[in-house]
């Protein structure tokens, strides 16, 4: 009964944020005009009823949306990774994968000034699938070293710091390619590095939500197999669980869904790491028939908290989302080092 009072709680929590999130930010637009606009979305002919439709359908709910999935598609990639290494501070960021897809990035976008003599950002759409792409084959890339690396050690604190040190890795190679790049190129990859849920609009967001849409379902195919891996590889296989196939398939799906949203969001830091121990925490179990409901709304919820927090009237622009996702984020992980001695 409680579980299910959470699960209303959680759901009524992100309905209100996701509409503080449409009324807030730094141009002040009436509620009436608000629930006007999204009753009727054509655009008004007075001129300022043009500005906040535009502001409201072209930026307010785009960017609602983004946060919405891409919190809920970090928590869920966390969660897998720290079931899959049985370790409470395993995550996207931690064990490289993000670094991984911030490093394809990173050659797309400061190598093609300086070889093909054309800033990527100019490219438009064209720019922004590559950019994706190159994320996505990063990210897989970093994924299958961890992989080959688990097979070959013992110890999860071990392939922790192997994790920490694939990152300091493709940020130093990182760090060389923007010695060699050009201003243009170097601006774009560290904007795009700050971590946004605003750059994503149009028909970006529509496929970004349309690809969430069916990665998270299908993550939640691998419920019963994430329940087998908790019991340990022995247990697991005399069960009948085929361990290797099932490490990878769960670690595939975490690594696309982090692929997905740093692509379309950039590096979003702490999310990934600290849902799974709020939803552990709030639920008070280990069923991953429940936990990954739980911290896919979860995830939402503290996505769009930070997003709002991140434009909150009185802001100048808007403060990059890693340093809300970093405040919130970290004393949470705090809490657990010191609940589990």
């Amino acid at each position: 009964m409680m579980k299910k009072l959470w699960f209303i709680a959680l759901v009524m929590l992100i309905a209100t944020l996701f509409i503080l999130n449409l009324l807030l930010g730094t141009v002040h637009i009436p509620v009436t005009d608000v629930l006007r606009i999204l009753a009727t979305p054509k655009m008004d002919a007075a001129g300022d009823g043009t500005v906040f439709t535009n502001i409201i359908w072209n930026s307010r709910v785009p960017q609602a949306l983004t946060a919405l999935m891409a919190g809920a598609g970090l928590a869920v990639s966390g969660l897998q990774m720290q079931t899959v290494f049985r370790n409470p501070l395993a995550g996207p960021s931690v064990l490289g994968i993000s670094n991984g897809a911030s490093l394809g990035v990173a050659l797309v976008v400061l190598m093609s000034g300086s070889l093909g003599g054309v800033a990527l950002s100019r490219l438009g759409y064209l720019g922004d699938v590559a950019m994706s792409v190159a994320a996505i084959v990063g990210a897989l890339a970093v994924m299958g070293l961890i992989v080959w690396v688990a097979r070959r050690v013992e110890g999860n604190v071990t392939l922790l710091i192997i994790g920490v040190m694939i990152g300091y890795l493709a940020n130093a190679i990182i760090g060389v390619l923007k010695f060699f790049s050009n201003e243009e190129d170097i601006k774009a990859y560290v904007v795009w590095g700050l971590g946004s849920f605003a750059r994503v609009s149009g028909d970006q967001m529509v496929l970004f939500v349309v690809l969430m849409c069916i990665l998270l379902p299908l993550s939640m195919l691998l419920v019963k197999t994430m329940n087998l891996l908790l019991l340990g590889d022995a247990y697991a296989q005399n069960l009948g669980l085929n361990i290797q196939r099932s490490r990878s398939l769960v670690i595939l799906s975490s690594g696309v869904l982090v692929a997905i949203v740093t692509a379309y969001c950039g590096p979003i830091m702490f999310i990934g790491l600290a849902v799974p121990h709020l939803a552990r925490a709030l639920f008070r179990t280990s069923d991953h028939r429940v936990l990954m409901p739980a911290t896919m709304l979860t995830g939402g919820a503290l996505a769009l908290l930070c997003n709002l927090i991140a434009r909150m009237p009185g802001f100048e622009g808007a403060l990059p989302v890693n340093s809300v996702t970093a405040l919130v984020g970290a004393p949470v992980i705090a809490a657990v080092l010191f609940r589990k001695n």
